[in-house]
């Protein structure tokens, strides 16, 4: 959407802190996603985790809410000023406090199971997806707050490559023999990291692409694009 976000923002007092406050936003839902997946994948015990998870989400929604306010109101005394850049932050912000909402509901399936997670069936399964969904939250990050045009499209990479092994994941959950509360708890997971990768990819992918296209960048290039190395092989890019 701008050729340099960075260059933009430069000198505008009101941006620049919804800027930070935004890079805030991004950092506290990823540390919410690594203390989840530490508990839920890996049965690591943190003392007082729900209430650690939970103070950090009101946080998330607490900036949600400043950045809103300050948006209506700069747009309020300047109208004409800035409108394409209060647009789209209005609509990554709601993308950055959902990946909040994801790992509690992350944190819910933690509750939701039996006893912990096989991890050789989740190896099998998600293999090391979890590693690759907390490298894709630095890389959107980064993609957004630089402007970055390669790490953008590589990070649609990572969604489309994430998203159909999710697919995958549900469509073997349906033929497996596991018990009733395994297949519903992997099914879970699966989903919300599907769900995850998607609102990390509308973050970095919005700094490409026109306002009336945010959120449908995969449209634009699916059809077009050759077929994208490996996730694996991308991470050795970066």
């Amino acid at each position: 959407m701008f050729k340099n976000l960075l260059q933009f923002f430069k000198g505008k007092d009101f941006l620049n802190q919804v800027l930070e406050d935004f890079k805030n936003m991004l950092e506290d839902s990823h540390s919410m996603f690594i203390s989840v997946c530490s508990r839920l994948l890996h049965n690591e015990k943190e003392e007082d985790l729900e209430k650690k998870i939970y103070d950090i989400d009101r946080n998330v929604n607490d900036l949600e809410k400043d950045i809103r306010k300050r948006i209506i109101e700069h747009l309020s005394l300047q109208p004409s000023v800035d409108v394409s850049t209060c647009l789209l932050l209005m609509s990554v912000v709601k993308d950055a406090e959902r990946l909040g909402d994801y790992s509690k509901n992350l944190l819910e399936v933690a509750n939701f199971l039996d006893k912990p997670i096989n991890k050789e069936k989740y190896s099998g399964l998600f293999s090391n997806i979890e590693e690759k969904i907390s490298e894709l939250f630095k890389q959107a990050k980064a993609a957004f707050i630089e402007s970055d045009e390669d790490k953008a499209v590589m990070s649609w990479k990572y969604e489309r490559d994430i998203a159909k092994r999710c697919d995958k994941i549900v469509q073997e959950l349906a033929k497996s023999s596991f018990s009733v509360n395994e297949a519903v708890c992997f099914t879970l997971i699966a989903r919300y990291f599907k769900r995850l990768v998607a609102h990390l990819t509308n973050i970095a992918t919005s700094v490409i692409l026109p306002l009336s296209e945010l959120d449908y960048f995969d449209e634009k290039r699916r059809k077009a694009a050759p077929a994208s190395p490996s996730v694996d092989a991308d991470l050795k890019r970066i």
